[in-house]
């Protein structure tokens, strides 16, 4: 795996339905082609075969994985020439809040293509209603999932005690952002900022992450270890604050399980990052200037596992019911959208699909081209 590239999700299947963060990620990119059509496995060869072509190149890639499917990659990102190729399609929200004068939609589908698939238009609805059910069921068994893991932090913001926390949190800020007039420096927008991402996500294979990838060059990080509830998600929002109030560019990963919540903070220009490693994202530190911040050691009532023991294991038992359950209808949705899958394929045109490739690959080199003469 090339050093080059950076990998995330921008967006998934969460206690809120399909959340979407695509837009914050393509703020400010000035060239952006949208891909449209009925195959998610067509617009995902194509940008795989881009980002094969580019991977190896000068330029830091930006890898943008699909939830529905983890192996696959629905959008690529090289920044420093402004450029993006993405999948726009449901249900992704592409150009919501931005959306720039040189973005296209680019359309993968043919008459021809949409003549075939008459024939099968029953049996394309059947199954598009099949999977549309099963992702909701999938969101619907999160959300409960949610319901009962907010039962979970009430036992120990019961035991809190917040003046501690906010010392924590007030103590590794002033460690990890020191006071710097950044005001000289050219001034940066709001939304370019900071980029909203998910660092992991749930698929029909489990929780996956890409938090190796993310922290790989760091100098600095810092595992936020504690109980559900334990502040670990506001200490983050309020490093999240102060470094937007100091004008630091600022990585921001929600939680792909309750996405109004974060799981890490990291500002690579002071090459630090502060993130959740509890499950299902648990790490632990292999390098000499890792650091555990234990939010339960530090700010709960000593004994509280102990003493709500029998309650929490019901609690924890009841949440992966619900979690083995969303799965299993994510796997079902994934298997809908094979079956959908295998009839577009019998009506794909490679050479059209080939075309579409070549013309995006031209048009990422002359903006390489022109990039390199300036």
């Amino acid at each position: 795996m090339s050093a080059n590239i950076l990998r995330y999700f921008a967006g998934g299947n969460t206690a809120k339905g399909f959340y979407n963060l695509y837009d914050s990620n393509l703020a400010g990119l000035e060239r952006v082609f949208i891909l449209s059509g009925k195959s998610k496995v067509e617009k995902s060869n194509i940008i795989e075969r881009l980002v094969t072509k580019w991977e190896d190149g000068p330029y830091p890639l930006e890898i943008i994985h699909r939830a529905s499917d983890p192996e696959r990659v629905e959008g690529f990102i090289i920044r420093q020439l402004g450029v993006a190729v993405l999948d726009g399609d449901h249900p992704s929200v592409v150009g919501d809040e931005f959306v720039g004068s040189q973005w296209e939609t680019i359309d993968l589908d043919q008459n021809q293509l949409h003549a075939r698939l008459d024939e099968k238009a029953d049996i394309i609805h059947d199954i598009k209603t099949k999977m549309e059910r099963a992702f909701n069921n999938a969101y619907a068994a999160y959300a409960e999932g949610l319901r009962v893991h907010d039962d979970w932090e009430d036992i120990y913001i019961g035991k809190m005690d917040f003046n501690k926390a906010n010392e924590v949190t007030n103590g590794l800020i002033a460690h990890i952002l020191p006071k710097v007039n950044k005001r000289n420096e050219p001034a940066t927008s709001t939304d370019l900022l900071i980029k909203r991402r998910f660092l992991g996500a749930a698929t029909p294979e489990g929780p996956v992450d890409f938090v190796d990838n993310i922290t790989e060059g760091l100098g600095k990080r810092f595992f936020l270890k504690g109980r559900a509830g334990t502040g670990k998600s506001t200490l983050l929002k309020k490093i999240v604050a102060e470094a937007k109030e100091q004008g630091y560019e600022t990585e921001v990963y929600h939680c792909g399980f309750a996405p109004e919540s974060l799981d890490m903070v990291l500002v690579r220009e002071l090459g630090w990052a502060v993130f959740d490693s509890t499950s299902p994202h648990e790490y632990f530190p292999s390098k000499p200037n890792d650091e555990i911040v234990d939010m339960y050691e530090l700010t709960v009532a000593p004994g509280t596992d102990e003493a709500f023991a029998e309650e929490i294991a019901k609690i924890e038992a009841k949440y992966r019911e619900y979690m083995a359950e969303a799965k299993s209808f994510l796997q079902e949705a994934k298997g809908f959208q094979d079956q959908l899958e295998d009839i577009y394929r019998e009506v794909t045109d490679s050479s059209h699909l080939d075309e579409i490739y070549q013309g995006l690959d031209s048009e990422i080199q002359i903006i390489a081209d022109n990039t390199e003469q300036k």
